[in-house]
């Protein structure tokens, strides 16, 4: 994927994401992420039905890399079962942290893999994977 390409992806996510604006619904795991480091301060929702993520939902306030990133996540996960979500997510931070990972199954995530060039984003990248993580370890302990 060339520059541009990753350029206009987080710039359309980040402009209008995906699911932005939060629901009165008390079926949905919720959870708040921030960051000690910047403005970066975002609440998530998330519906799971028989393993399967039906909804995930964002809003606060954040950059361009943190509001794509939970865009993008929120694209890729709806529809998946939560396993593949863990898969997933443990594909994107390892791209993340510049170890080996498996990029088929992270779609337009791949925006990120040179964030890594950036040390400072990474954090805003990782912010709604943690949010996600988060609500999947309070999920399996129930």
């Amino acid at each position: 994927m060339n520059n541009e390409l990753k350029r206009e992806i987080i710039f359309d996510n980040y402009k209008t994401p995906m699911n932005k604006g939060l629901i009165s619904d008390d079926t949905y795991l919720k959870t708040n992420s921030n960051s000690e480091s910047c403005i970066d301060n975002l609440d998530f929702m998330m519906k799971i039905e028989n393993g399967i993520i039906k909804d995930i939902r964002f809003d606060g306030e954040a950059c361009a890399i943190s509001t794509s990133a939970a865009s993008i996540m929120i694209k890729t996960f709806i529809g998946k079962s939560v396993k593949e979500v863990k898969k997933i997510l443990e594909n994107y931070k390892n791209m993340i942290d510049e170890k080996e990972y498996d990029k088929t199954c992270l779609g337009e995530l791949n925006v990120y893999d040179d964030i890594c060039k950036q040390p400072n984003r990474k954090n805003c990248a990782l912010l709604p994977m943690q949010a996600v993580n988060k609500m999947l370890n309070e999920m399996d302990r129930s």
